[in-house]
């Protein structure tokens, strides 16, 4: 869980529904897409964007099947990673190809407070 406190920009909650840290201000698990907050305002789509998405595609070669593990990992502006994530693992055989996409859905934090350094 966070260390930013309620109210704050970037604080985060566990979903009641599958466990997962999401933001506070989150009315739908981002993981699980459960309903959390039922009478919370709704945002309008104009204001959510996507400041980052990548996909992409792997194919097994044609006599050899490989491993793989999907990592995600966050890092500040300084570099220094403040978070890591194992997304997936698994494996791809001959004939076989794996889609992988990452976004990251984002919208304003009018409102809250940004806590100093």
């Amino acid at each position: 869980m966070s260390a930013i406190r309620p109210g704050t920009a970037g604080a985060t909650r566990t979903c009641p529904h599958c466990k997962a840290t999401i933001l506070e201000s989150s009315a739908v698990c981002p993981a699980c897409r459960g309903h959390l907050k039922f009478d919370a305002p709704a945002i309008d789509a104009a204001q959510r964007f996507v400041p980052l998405k990548v996909e992409g595609t792997v194919n097994a070669l044609d006599d050899n099947a490989f491993e793989y593990t999907m990592v995600v990992v966050i890092r500040n502006e300084r570099g220094e990673e403040v978070g890591r994530h194992v997304a997936g693992v698994g494996a791809v055989f001959p004939g076989e190809s794996r889609s992988f996409s990452v976004t990251v859905e984002a919208v304003p934090a009018s409102g809250k407070k940004r806590l100093k350094h």
